[in-house]
């Protein structure tokens, strides 16, 4: 074999294991989740899914609202908990994502659109912008919107005053 059908192969097989390895995670996820939803009597299909080098899951159906909260901080805290199950599991540490109802990817796309009106801005003033504080899953989207249209932008301060700035075109 030569040196780059080597490499291949090593990459073929590590892309293999952390997908068996996501995989592992949605399914201990999975579990707790289900068994949440039992104790608190509430109805939801779980959804498990593999995205971004990351284990996605969603909950849909039932009346679910209630477990999102009025920003997500229901959410975000089920999400913590979730990763912690997971993580009291395998030993390793989980970036996993958990949407209820649609409610991050309807965030995301309201996201997506803050980061196109405000490069707009930010290309017409030829200055920064600070956007309102957001929790990491917002900037997330934020920096990787605005990646893709030509800016740069970072996070400056502290949780839960941590934001993004987007910065013009050089």
């Amino acid at each position: 074999m030569s040196t780059k059908e080597v490499s291949e192969v090593v990459t073929d097989k590590s892309e293999t294991t952390l997908v068996a390895k996501l995989e592992e995670e949605g399914d201990i996820a999975a579990d707790y989740l289900e068994g949440l939803l039992d104790i608190t009597d509430l109805d939801g299909d779980i959804d498990i899914d593999v995205e971004n080098d990351r284990a996605a899951l969603a909950i849909v159906g039932g009346k679910l609202s209630h477990l999102v909260g009025s920003e997500g901080e229901v959410l975000d805290a089920l999400q913590e908990l979730t990763r912690l199950a997971v993580q009291t599991s395998t030993g390793d540490r989980s970036r996993l994502m958990l949407d209820i109802d649609g409610y991050r990817a309807g965030r995301k796309d309201e996201l997506k659109q803050i980061a196109h009106d405000s490069a707009d801005e930010v290309n017409s003033s030829k200055t920064s912008l600070k956007l309102a504080p957001m929790n990491a899953f917002e900037r997330k989207v934020i920096h990787d919107t605005i990646q893709t249209l030509g800016l740069t932008s970072e996070s400056e301060g502290e949780d839960p005053e941590r934001c993004v700035v987007i910065f013009p075109a050089k």
